[in-house]
């Protein structure tokens, strides 16, 4: 039998010995009394923590499988009952950690875990995935857990899934869930990713696996934008793979992604086009394209709208349902609300664009988007290049990236650093706007046809090239 004193076991366990004394007085940990002096048998220790550790790893499980509810859990967890009362309240103090939740500088709410580490050291994190105190709180027990496990050395079991079983649970268990572009992802694990890594287990998928992959779909004739998607869609999908216990790191973390500038297609319509566009697309496409040209909506978004969402008297396009997921206000300028005006005034629906055959918003115009270029004359113009072209007009008129990108709706810049371009016009003039008074001078059409003569050559120096 080894004894040990108290600061001795504080330093082992790596806890204060406040808590050793307050554990020893509650009877959570055993210990000797010898001539008054308070001592800890090792043997008995390492007993007391291999019991912990097996009752923490059961606890654990517990809390992810039994449907417990926030109130529930708050009334088996939370300290001070006093915060069970006070809706105001903006910290819940559970014991092993706490959530808070503050206000950003757009008042949104923001929430937080804080604990410690294996080190004793206090971390204090935003949880930027959680939208409510239930999610902050999973992951405040998620990182507890995990730093428990490391300080103890606690083997976890890793489970063991197949490729393509652990792609459906994704699938239904958090794309659908979560994600606007579910289907996006439903397409590129069922119609290449578990084609291609059917028989592999999880954890079996390596660096080198998913590097052969995207060569082969380069080989295949598939674009760089394309393969840079799937490898997007794999890396999410490990990443939750991660969360939920299934595997322990990420390889697709470690792969570069292809560059897509070559992929760039710098397609605007110009102010002719856009006219003969207009002129031939039919009643319901004129209207739209009208929208696309003015706001630079997506499709999607435009195809979506509804008259609750825009504000005659203010001019405002309210966009709520985004690709990122984030409303914004899109202004309404003179020649969109005369066009607005006109559909006010016919308005059959609470959708703005009314397939007046099913009596359903539109599905898509892409058939007569088409027609209407044929038409037109017009060749390689994408619908999306609306949208582009909106971005280009406002760089060209002098608005600036941030504007453009708030109005396009992205959520970084670099983003909109792609539909923003100058022509070759604008490259020159910015380059003699450099040249001054000087480069006035130098205008006169005279002047540089003299500086273009060729000045004769000395014979004797044509001599001295000759002879060497």
């Amino acid at each position: 039998m080894r004894l040990i004193t108290v600061k001795d076991l504080g330093r082992m366990l790596n806890i204060h010995v406040k808590t050793v004394y307050r554990w020893k007085d509650e009877g959570k940990i055993p210990h000797v009394r010898i001539n008054g002096l308070i001592r800890f048998d090792t043997k008995e220790i390492e007993n007391w923590q291999e019991k912990n550790r097996k009752n923490m790893m059961n606890f654990h499980e517990l809390l992810t499988k039994f449907e417990l509810s926030i109130e529930n859990y708050d009334k088996m967890l939370l300290k001070g009952r006093s915060a069970l009362s006070k809706k105001s309240s903006k910290r819940w103090n559970y014991g092993f950690g706490s959530v808070y939740i503050r206000k950003t500088k757009r008042g949104n709410d923001r929430w937080y875990v804080d604990y410690r580490d294996r080190d004793g050291k206090r971390i204090q994190k935003v949880v930027r995935s959680a939208q409510s105190r239930e999610e902050a709180v999973i992951s405040l027990q998620e990182r507890v857990f995990k730093a428990f496990t490391r300080q103890h050395d606690v083997k976890e079991e890793q489970k063991r899934i197949e490729f393509g079983e652990f792609a459906e649970m994704y699938i239904e268990n958090y794309a659908k869930v979560k994600k606007r572009s579910w289907k996006s992802d439903y397409y590129y694990l069922n119609a290449h990713l578990v084609p291609h890594f059917k028989g592999c287990m999880l954890t079996e998928i390596t660096q080198l696996r998913v590097e052969k992959y995207a060569v082969k779909r380069i080989e295949d004739g598939v674009r760089k934008s394309t393969v840079n998607r799937e490898l997007a869609c794999l890396r999410k999908m490990l990443n939750k793979a991660i969360d939920w216990g299934y595997a322990k790191e990420n390889q697709v973390s470690r792969v570069k992604f292809f560059s897509e500038k070559d992929n760039l297609k710098e397609r605007i319509l110009s102010a002719d086009e856009e006219r003969l566009l207009l002129e031939s697309s039919p009643d319901h496409l004129r209207p739209i394209v009208v929208v696309a040209v003015q706001t630079g909506m997506r499709k999607s978004e435009i195809l979506g709208l509804k008259w609750k969402s825009v504000n005659m008297e203010k001019r405002e396009i309210k966009v709520e349902k985004t690709k990122s997921g984030k409303m914004r206000i899109v202004p309404v300028n003179k020649e969109l609300h005369v066009e607005l005006i006109k559909l006010k005034k016919n308005e059959r629906s609470e959708w703005v664009f009314l397939n007046l055959e099913t009596g359903q918003p539109l599905k898509d115009v892409k058939r007569a988007f088409k027609g209407a270029c044929s038409r037109a004359g017009i060749r390689d113009l994408r619908f999306h290049d609306l949208r582009h072209t909106f971005a280009s007009r406002l760089i060209e008129k002098g608005a600036d990236l941030i504007t453009v990108k708030e109005l396009l709706g992205h959520s970084s810049v670099k983003t909109t650093e792609r539909y923003t371009h100058s022509n070759r016009d604008q490259k020159r003039k910015a380059v003699e706007s450099l040249s001054g008074e000087r480069g006035k001078e130098n205008d006169d059409p005279l002047r540089i046809r003299d500086m273009e003569k060729v000045v004769p050559v000395d014979p004797s120096i044509s001599r001295f090239f000759s002879r060497n």
